[in-house]
């Protein structure tokens, strides 16, 4: 099968995955979690409207935002499932079953929703695609609002900020339930994608077009690079190597781009337990 055919269908297995998991898991169990998903269950139970509705509204918002502030190259990252997986879900939302619903226990149904959640997450991931949510409207306040904070710090405040006003409305023990359920959902993530690891690599890469593969890390990913040189055991011949600290995803979408420019590439993604810097991701030395 076409490998664009099957990171598409693959992509689509892990949105249908995520959209059970709240259709038939999270919602079901009067649950919330941080996040666009639970902005949108907490605006609709305020109103008694149909939140995947307003899952929908706050994409296409978060989309003509993101166009006005961030540019077009921000656009493309997330437009394709900013504006298909709303739909799915909405179709999804159509079943009324309840995964768990000889399940009294709030912990066990935590960790099942982090799991499947998790595993749909981490297959969009891994194929490089991006759902526009809270991280591209971190973005946007940072770049707007909040340029003294990190993107991170910006996007941990959302959170935080959601799960409190969800509180009032779902109860204050479902703050606790829903920082349970993201523990869970962000380590199956990390195992999808690199097994037990951490959500930060270092990429090493040796190829033969490190020009157009740096182009693209610098001016499509936005992402910083050093330059170094290796010395072939057997040739004994010298090469430049590229060496990178980034996220999960940018691992992927360097990877993707690698075997459309040059298959006989050399690349090493290892497992970073921690990293400080300047750059997007990475922890500040003075913060730290």
């Amino acid at each position: 099968m076409n490998k664009k055919i099957m990171d598409y269908v693959v992509v689509y297995i892990g949105c249908l995955i995520q959209a059970f998991s709240i259709v038939c898991i999270l919602k079901p169990n009067n649950l919330t979690v941080g996040g666009i998903t639970g902005l949108s269950l907490t605006i609709g139970k305020i109103f008694n409207m149909n939140y995947t509705y307003i899952y929908y509204a706050i994409c296409l918002l978060i989309l003509f935002a993101a166009r006005m502030v961030l540019g077009m190259r921000e656009v493309k990252k997330i437009i394709l499932l900013s504006t298909t997986y709303p739909i799915i879900l909405i179709l999804v939302n159509q079943i009324k079953f309840n995964f768990l619903h000889d399940t009294p226990d709030k912990i066990l149904i935590c960790i099942y929703y982090g799991i499947f959640m998790g595993i749909g997450t981490g297959l969009v991931l891994k194929r490089g695609f991006s759902q526009g949510s809270s991280d591209t409207v971190a973005k946007i306040l940072h770049k707007k609002l909040f340029s003294f904070m990190g993107i991170s710090q910006v996007l941990l405040c959302i959170d935080i900020t959601i799960l409190l006003i969800s509180g009032f409305i779902f109860g204050r023990t479902a703050v606790l339930y829903a920082i349970i359920m993201q523990m869970v959902y962000s380590k199956t993530i990390s195992v999808v994608l690199f097994g037990f690891g951490s959500s930060l690599v270092k990429v090493v890469i040796i190829s033969s077009h490190l020009d157009k593969i740096s182009t693209f890390m610098r001016e499509t990913i936005n992402r910083g690079y050093s330059i170094g040189y290796v010395y072939g055991g057997h040739n004994h011949v010298k090469r430049k190597k590229i060496i990178s600290v980034c996220s999960l995803r940018e691992a992927m979408l360097i990877k993707d781009f690698i075997t459309k420019v040059d298959e006989d590439a050399f690349i090493n993604i290892v497992p970073t337990i921690s990293a400080w810097g300047k750059e997007d991701g990475l922890q500040n030395l003075k913060e730290s």
